[in-house]
């Protein structure tokens, strides 16, 4: 009976493997044919020359479409344009976000509401709110009827320069702090109550508390906000697409480097140029992210 049950007992093990793989296999397939396959068909293209207009052809072409880059005085624009919106908009709305969920869980009357309340833009239609904050950003709009009844300067929000990124930087803050904020708030509601009980029984104050018990838990939640911040940052398109009218304008202020790359692909059919482009923001992106890693090294609580 002893070498029945091992004989069976080997079968079943070795079937498992089978098993679980054949479960598996509807994933697989389906991410290997709208995912991987894309991606790698994408590599490909970014070292060729594609002609899509009359005979469809390919021509490999190395290096050329990234030297040529490195030349686009466009890129640098873009780059330094997504850059900018990147280093203002991710750490004031992680800022927001935080704030707005240790109001959120503190004992305020009104809660539910005002949960409701501020999580309505993320579930509203990007495109709908960029129409929204156009009529806003007017010459003669909501904010600059505003700014002139508090006797401030008005500014011309969709065709000046040196404000139009900054009108979309303010619209995605208040759009997608949000999201960041429930996310906080279920991470502070995680955090054991026997903590700040202990800490008040030691004598720290709310700072104290905050810096040495909440930041340290809070620690693995920040750097997936960040990380999601940065890559939804880097990805910006639609705000920027609808402000300028797929331009880019004023003057390539609100060019963004997803936007160009739309401009190269689908307006100037130049799709391996544009797919080295996507190449470098990939890089750019992951780099990013394990940079990132490196700098939050979560935290154990034993």
């Amino acid at each position: 009976m002893n070498e029945l049950n091992k004989a069976g007992w080997k079968k079943r093990v070795s079937e498992e493997p089978v098993t679980g793989y054949l479960f598996m296999a509807p994933t697989i397939l389906i991410a290997g044919v709208f995912l991987i396959l894309p991606i790698a068909y994408a590599v490909t293209l970014a070292f060729q020359k594609v002609q899509l207009l009359g005979n469809v052809s390919y021509q490999f072409t190395g290096l050329k479409n990234f030297a040529r880059i490195a030349q686009d005085d466009r890129v640098w624009i873009a780059l330094k344009n997504t850059a900018d919106y990147v280093a203002i908009v991710v750490p004031v709305q992680t800022i927001l976000a935080l704030m707005l969920a240790l109001i959120l869980n503190s004992q305020i009357k009104g809660r539910s509401w005002f949960r409701v309340a501020f999580f309505l833009p993320t579930v509203t239609s990007s495109a709908v709110l960029t129409l929204i904050f156009m009529w806003i950003y007017n010459s003669n709009g909501l904010l600059n009827s505003l700014l002139s009844f508090f006797h401030l300067p008005t500014y011309n929000w969709l065709g000046d320069p040196n404000v139009a990124l900054k009108g979309i930087m303010i619209m995605n803050i208040w759009s997608t702090a949000p999201l960041f904020m429930v996310i906080y708030l279920a991470a502070l509601q995680g955090i054991p109550e026997t903590l700040y009980e202990a800490a008040t029984l030691d004598g720290a104050n709310p700072w104290e508390k905050f810096l040495h018990i909440t930041l340290p838990f809070l620690q693995p939640v920040t750097f997936f906000v960040i990380v999601m911040g940065i890559i939804g940052t880097f990805q910006l398109f639609d705000q920027s697409y609808i402000f300028s009218a797929g331009s880019g304008g004023p003057n390539d202020s609100t060019l963004t480097i997803v936007l160009l790359i739309y401009q190269y692909a689908f307006k100037n059919l130049d799709m391996g140029y544009a797919l080295a482009l996507t190449l470098i923001l990939a890089v750019i992106l992951m780099t990013s992210t394990i940079i990132q890693r490196a700098l939050f090294k979560e935290e154990r609580f034993d």
